[in-house]
Order: structure tokens, then sequence, then C-alpha cells
């Protein structure tokens, strides 16, 4: 019989090359980001060329004092601005720049002073980013010219940016409106992503087991090494297959998160009005947790998972008996939402503690700003030694399941396999 560090390491690369050479790990691990760059950049690429493809706009100011600030505000815009006849007739406008031309127009009138109301004049309609970037500078402008002999203007620039709250809590750091959004956008997501993951690396595990255990494999196996060193290895190889595709994405993540913003915001000025990078791009923290409730998750649920194969001898038993376990990464998701939309809550922190459900709930209170620095600790401390716990039980159920062959067991003597 081999050392044991021996034998766990051989396991773990056999697992591990076994599945990186694969077609389908290089498919999954490439085809996965090509797919969703080609669902968000596909859209924005068009968009952005249709926007540098678009008309000059002509700007008719019936007002007689909005035109400077409005004009400079579409420059910034990137629209290329020329100036009209104030005397022109929306008729006439719409038959010489729209018809003929294959122009744009916007008309600016008394109702924009008093209401903020403007006329946009085109063929198609703007698309909404650059409806809310015409109607943003149109209304800053208004504003503006309505105050414009008072001394306040830093004040007025404050107001019409939409103003600022600021948060002191004594348990959460100061938040930003949008900052606050897009948290729970990313941590929705995030979880989601952390909850497939476990799933399809978890069925991995168990499938693994179940196979070398449907053909008689592992009876040869464990004649060189202990049942404990092979579900040992076989969880490491496969969880460093997973941690590898993971790392891989995130990497492509950042990547595209560090080109493609820049891209659309040079290309789509509007957006400029509403996104700031660094209130929506999440810190490196956020990148560091997002491993570590994949690990944890990952080994909590792969000891579960090895602990099922080893006790079935059909796929019919292992997809009743995995039931039990994919409730436990389910029910998380259930409560997801309302753990996103009050982090703070009571019923959020006690779930977020679950060590079961800890991975999924408290990463997505993680990036919404919700969780207490104690709380994450305590997280992680309840997760290892949930993790402890759930590898002595399934090691002593896989050292006598996987050679047992027949009827499942029942609850007696699961039981009898722990205290044996």
């Amino acid at each position: 019989m081999t050392s044991p560090g021996g034998a766990i390491r051989a396991v773990i690369r056999r697992e591990y090359l076994q599945r990186v050479r694969t077609r389908s790990f290089f498919a999954s691990t490439v085809g996965f980001p090509l797919l969703l760059l080609a669902l968000v950049a596909v859209p924005a690429f068009l968009t952005a060329r249709s926007a540098e493809a678009g008309p000059d706009l002509v700007l008719v100011d019936r007002t007689g004092v909005l035109e400077e600030a409005v004009g400079l505000r579409l420059l910034d815009l990137g629209l290329q601005v020329s100036h009209g006849d104030p005397a022109a007739s929306v008729e006439a406008l719409m038959e010489e720049v729209v018809e003929a031309g294959g122009g744009t127009a916007l008309v600016l009138d008394a109702e924009t002073l008093a209401r903020g109301r403007a006329v946009y004049l085109s063929r198609e309609p703007p698309n909404a980013l650059r409806r809310f970037g015409l109607r943003h500078a149109v209304a800053q402008a208004a504003l503006e010219v309505w105050v414009a002999e008072d001394d306040r203007r830093d004040e007025l620039q404050a107001l019409v940016a939409g103003g600022e709250l600021e948060v002191r809590s004594l348990e959460a750091d100061e938040e930003g409106e949008l900052r606050r959004a897009t948290g729970l956008a990313l941590g929705a997501a995030g979880a989601f992503f952390l909850y497939f993951i476990l799933l399809i690396y978890g069925a991995i595990v168990l499938r693994s087991v179940m196979e070398e255990k449907m053909g008689r494999i592992v009876e040869i196996i464990v004649s060189s090494m202990r049942p404990s060193e092979l579900m040992l290895g076989k969880i490491l190889g496969v969880g460093a297959v997973g941690l590898t595709q993971l790392m891989i994405w995130l990497v492509l993540a950042g990547s595209l998160l560090a080109w493609g913003l820049p891209f659309v915001m040079a290309h789509l000025p509007e957006t400029q009005l509403l996104v700031d990078p660094g209130a929506i791009l999440p810190g490196p923290g956020v990148f560091v947790y997002f491993v570590v409730s994949f690990v944890l998750g990952y080994f909590l649920y792969s000891g579960l998972f090895a602990a099922v194969g080893a006790m079935c001898t059909t796929e019919e038993e292992a997809q009743q008996l995995q039931i039990p376990v994919v409730l436990l990464v389910v029910v998380p998701v259930l409560f997801l939402m309302p753990v996103i939309e009050d982090p703070g809550s009571g019923m959020a922190r006690t779930l977020s503690l679950v060590p079961f459900f800890a991975p999924i709930l408290m990463f997505a209170r993680v990036v919404v700003g919700g969780a207490a620095s104690w709380e994450v600790a305590l997280s992680v401390a309840l997760m290892v030694g949930a993790l402890g716990a759930v590898a002595w039980v399934a090691g002593r159920i896989y050292r006598v399941g996987i050679l047992m062959q027949g009827k499942r067991p029942s609850l007696g003597e699961l039981w009898r396999w722990i205290r044996a």
C-alpha cells in the first residue's frame, strides 16, 4: 500500500487531468464566457455603431436663452450640433431636416423653460440612452437658466445632479444609491452562479463515485489505498478542476470589464450620465470572498454527494437519495431576494449563518454591503466547522458503502456505519 500522501496525490492528478483534457471542459470554460460576451457585446456594439452613424442634430432655440447651455451638453453626448432658424415651424423642420436631409432636430420653446419639455424630430425614435441624455441635457440647462442670476451656482449643480444621501449606521458603511442598486444585481447574479456551480460540481463527484462503484473498479483501487484517501483525492481533484475553471472565468470577466466598459462609455457618452465605473465595479475583496464561498461550499456539498454516491448502486437510487442534498442548495435561493432586499434583517442574518446556506446568502449580503465583518468571519468559521463534521460523517459512510452491493442501506444501517 502506498503512502497516504502519495495515494491522495495520485487520485487528485488522475481526476484533474482526466477532466481538464476533455473537450467538454474546454467548451464550457471558453464557450460560456464567449456566449455571455456575445449576449452583452453584440447589442452594445450595434448600438454604438448606430450612434456613431447617426445623423447630425439641428438645435432650434425659440427661447433665446437655452441655445448655448443645451448645445454644450449635446456636444458632451457626442452629437454634432448645428443651429437652426427659430422661426421655422415643426412641419418645416420635419420636411427640411428629417425627410430631405436625413438628420434630426431638437426644438426648444416656452414649454422647455416651464416644464423641461422639448420636441425631438427624427425618422426613427432614439434609443433609451439617447432619450435619457437629451432629456437630462434639456432639463439641466433649463434649471440653470431659472437661477442664472443666483450666486449659488455650485449648490445648483449639486441639486441638478440629483443630490446625495449620506447614510450613517452603526453596522454599515456609507453606500451610494448607484452602488447599492448595482450591488443588488451583482449579489443576485453571483449567488445564482454559485448555486449552479455547486450543484454541477457536486453532481460530478457523485457521478464519479457511482461510475467506479458500478464498474467494480473501486474494489481494485481500495486494495492499494484507504477508502477515505480515495474520497479525499476525488473531492480535491474535482474541486481543483472547478477552481481552475472559476479562476479562468474571473480573469476573463475582469478583462472584459477593464476593456469593455471604457469602450461602451467612449462610444455611448450617454452612459456617463448613468454609470460611474468606480461605483459599479466590485472591489477585489468581493472576488476573494466569492472564491472562498465556492471552495467552502464545494467541500461541504461534495462530501454529501460523495456519501450519496457510495450508498447507491443504480442511477435511480442516486436520483432519489440526492434530493435532500439538492434541497439544501435550493432553499437559500428561495430566500435570496428577501435577503438581498433587506440584508440587515434578522432573517437574513440568521439564514446567512447557517453553514449550508452561507456560501450563497452570505456572499449576497457581502456584495450589497449588508454584512458586518464579524458576521462574515463567524460564517466562515461555522462553515469550516460544518465541513469537518461532514467530512467525518461522509468518510465513514463512504468507507463502508463504497464496497457494498445490492439494496441501498436503511437509516439504521447508515447509523451503524457512522458509529462503526
